[in-house]
């Protein structure tokens, strides 16, 4: 069964799509360093990442400066929920600079 997952890559790149695996957005040469699910929430116009991918774990943000997010999601805030009860929702969008790609 497919369903809405992004990876993370080592080189910064936020990859998304309907897999039945995150390791199914991998290509070659990718060092994933996390993962989870997303979800388009249009009325605020955001990106909503959660959960965390079971062979990669939560993606580590804290290893990245600069997120390359494909250009089609211009205009997107992406904002990832750990929804822990520990920490606060990562907004994304403002905690790293965000350079988009074709």
């Amino acid at each position: 069964m497919t369903l809405p997952k992004f990876i993370i890559t080592m080189d910064g790149v936020f990859r998304l799509g309907m897999v039945e695996q995150h390791k199914d957005l991998l290509q070659p040469g990718d060092q994933c360093i996390g993962g989870g699910y997303y979800a388009f929430d249009f009325v605020s116009n955001r990106i909503i990442l959660d959960r965390e991918s079971y062979d990669f774990g939560r993606p580590k943000w804290h290893l990245l400066d600069t997120l390359k997010v494909p250009s089609t999601y211009r205009g997107l805030r992406i904002v990832y929920k750990y929804n822990d009860g520990f920490h606060e929702d990562f907004n994304v969008s403002e905690q790293l600079q965000i350079e988009y790609y074709d």
